[in-house]
């Protein structure tokens, strides 16, 4: 059968996967909440520790930072090593760059937090610009909740940046990329996000350009046959790699750059979604709002993708990622039209089902359709009292809350 494809479909990149259900309990920070209220309970800062060799010399000699000030957030799920890899190189693109790196630790319980934290001040890099920074998140809330963490941990000193940078920790920036979508951003303030061409570490390009999902891109993207493809082109989620910086819907979120203005005005992660989906949610409230999702073409990073999901060695899919579909769905454009997605998926999916069969041709994932079916009809047959909860917490600006439990 069909599983998920392309574009919000869970795209190849490194995610921070639960070893728990998609909601859990505890405090929460979500899309309503202002960026100048700064949780400052719970993350546990490295700059207690002291201890370490003093700058290097190349730090010493290192451009003298200027312009607009960038905070780079990397999160971490059980990939010190790799994490730490992606801070380094974080660090030699961001030399120039006013700024500093934060590392948000998802409640690995493997020893991760530490690991960094050792590192950290044995490198020192907490005390050599750009400072770096180790957090504990204090619980695995999934990608949304700990980036943002991270994003209003704000700046060591307590101010708050021009931009946020959202690096994937399996991701790599060349030592240009940071500062070309800074540079993007500040020259074009009707840009909201700036997005980095995204490829492999064998230089293979990573599709990273999509236009939001819709009934007609959710047939098309499940049934995946050509004609009909060629028909709804203009519908299809995925997006050609684009040669020159574009404007897009959406963008995925291993190598992106916000604008602090931007998400004061529409808010941060919606915590609700745990995984999958949240940066297509996040930068439809910025069209919404007025703002674009530019695609910055000469921003080039490396990413391995998966890392930390193992998405590529999946048996089946999650149900979080079920859960995040429906409720982007919902959240965007109510119930019945999620349910429409969930029809067309279904029927794309079952005609590119009948065909493999056909054909000898293999399917996707083991029983992915009837995983969306379950899900789905679940979801819609619970009471609206059950979303309207979660959907209404959207609205106010200002207000915090814990997650609600998932219930389908």
């Amino acid at each position: 059968m069909r599983g998920p494809m392309r574009g919000p479909n869970p795209p190849a990149r490194r995610r921070n996967e639960p070893p728990a259900p998609v909601c859990q309990e505890g405090p929460s920070v979500t899309e309503a909440t202002p960026i100048a209220t700064r949780a400052r309970t719970g993350p546990v800062a490295t700059d207690q520790a002291r201890t370490g060799p003093v700058a290097t010399d190349q730090a010493r000699s290192a451009p003298v930072p200027s312009g607009p000030v960038v905070l780079t957030v990397i999160l971490n799920w059980r990939t010190a090593p790799m994490t730490l890899r992606a801070v380094a190189a974080a660090r030699t693109a961001m030399a120039g760059i006013a700024g500093e790196i934060t590392v948000v630790d998802n409640d690995s319980q493997d020893g991760s937090f530490e690991t960094m934290a050792a590192h950290v001040a044995a490198e020192g890099w907490d005390r050599s610009h750009p400072k770096v920074r180790v957090l504990a998140s204090g619980r695995n809330g999934g990608f949304g909740a700990g980036n943002n963490v991270g994003i209003l941990a704000g700046l060591s000193d307590g101010s708050a940046p021009d931009f946020y940078y959202v690096l994937n920790s399996d991701a790599f920036p060349a030592p240009d990329a940071i500062a070309r979508l800074r540079d993007h951003l500040a020259a074009h303030p009707e840009a909201g996000f700036a997005g980095s061409y995204i490829h492999g570490e064998d230089g293979e390009p990573h599709l990273t350009s999509f236009r939001f999902p819709s009934i007609l891109s959710e047939f098309e993207g499940a049934l995946g046959f050509g004609p009909v493809s060629r028909l709804l082109a203009r519908h299809a989620v995925p997006v050609a790699i684009p040669e020159t910086t574009v404007t897009l819907d959406w963008t995925a979120g291993a190598s992106l750059m916000m604008r602090r203005d931007a998400l004061e005005r529409v808010g941060l992660f919606d915590e609700s979604f745990f995984l999958y989906f949240e940066e297509t949610d996040l930068c439809r409230r910025l069209a919404k709002a007025g703002w674009r999702v530019d695609y910055v073409r000469d921003s080039a990073v490396a990413h391995i993708g998966s890392a930390s999901t193992g998405m590529k060695d999946w048996g089946r899919v999650p149900r979080y990622w079920f859960a995040s579909r429906w409720h982007y769905f919902v959240k965007n454009h109510g119930r019945a039209y999620a349910a429409a997605a969930s029809l067309a998926h279904l029927a794309g999916g079952s005609l590119h089902w009948l065909r493999c069969r056909l054909t000898g041709r293999r399917g996707g994932p083991p029983h992915f359709l009837r995983s969306l079916a379950a899900h789905d009809l679940a979801a819609l047959v619970r009471p609206l009292s059950c979303d309207e909860p979660r959907l209404a917490a959207q609205t106010t600006i200002r207000e915090t809350r814990p997650p609600q439990p998932e219930t389908d």
